[in-house]
């Protein structure tokens, strides 16, 4: 695996959310011990206030609600699309496991809206699915997705892989060879979709926004829902979107 892809997701893993707040919990404690109490206190007041705040549905489902409306689901799909891109999502090969349990759950989402599209379309466009060999699985993403995709009934000759790419700038890059300048679907988490548009658009192509696995409810909130693992997640998501389009404008996208 590329040194520098797995240093990029070694060091975003210690800038999310949780391990941040921690950090901020360990350098108030530091502060303490060595009596420096004004320091503590703050850094202490600033931990536990990070640590509410990413853990508070409301006020993530707020924040993460802005990202995902940004482009409105695809309800119908545009009879001319030829070509349909399912970005990719995680995976692990295990024989012994349904397919459907081998592909990541955020990937099987993308793959049900991506086959909800094609289905719609009488002339059959082009699914094509990508994913990249993990750290310790030969088995590309991309492989087990196409395995899943054939189980729901999809031909073979409908389906293209994208087994090198290890990220969506890659992804994107991919399409740009294979796709060129023809009209498209794009199909990602809605979180994720400003962020891949970019990528995609940067390179002069003309991706259409399928956005799904949508995460954020703001209808009916709950006031009192604190300290809730589920919000941490969201946060997670959210935050890696946060730091992916700040790493887009320091490359100049």
């Amino acid at each position: 695996m590329d040194f520098i892809f797995l240093l990029k997701k070694i060091v975003s893993m210690f800038l999310m959310p949780f391990p941040l707040g921690f950090f901020l919990l360990i350098l108030g404690l530091l502060f303490l011990y060595k009596r420096k109490f004004l320091k503590a206190k703050v850094m202490l007041v600033l931990s536990l206030t990070w640590f509410f705040l990413i853990t508070y549905t409301p006020f993530i489902d707020q924040l993460l609600y802005k990202y995902e409306t940004l482009y409105p689901m695809l309800k119908k799909a545009p009879f001319n699309i030829e070509y349909i891109y399912v970005l990719g999502n995680g995976h692990h090969t295990d024989d012994t496991l349904p397919i459907t349990s081998q592909v990541s759950e955020i990937a099987s989402v993308r793959l049900n809206e991506g086959i909800r599209l094609y289905q719609q379309l009488k002339k059959k466009p082009t699914l094509i699915v990508s994913g990249y060999t993990g750290l310790y699985d030969p088995t590309p993403g991309a492989v087990l997705q196409k395995k899943l995709l054939l189980s729901l009934g999809i031909h073979e000759d409908k389906i293209h892989l994208e087994p090198a790419p290890k990220d969506t700038q890659e992804e994107a890059k991919a399409a740009k060879s294979y796709i060129k300048d023809k009209p498209f679907i794009l199909v990602t988490s809605a979180s994720h979709m400003k962020r891949a548009m970019k990528y995609f658009h940067h390179l002069g192509l003309y991706p259409l926004a399928a956005p799904t696995n949508h995460l954020a409810s703001i209808q009916n909130p709950n006031y009192f829902e604190f300290f809730s693992a589920n919000a941490l997640r969201k946060a997670t998501i959210l935050w890696h979107e946060i730091l992916g389009l700040l790493f887009q404008k320091i490359k100049g996208l």
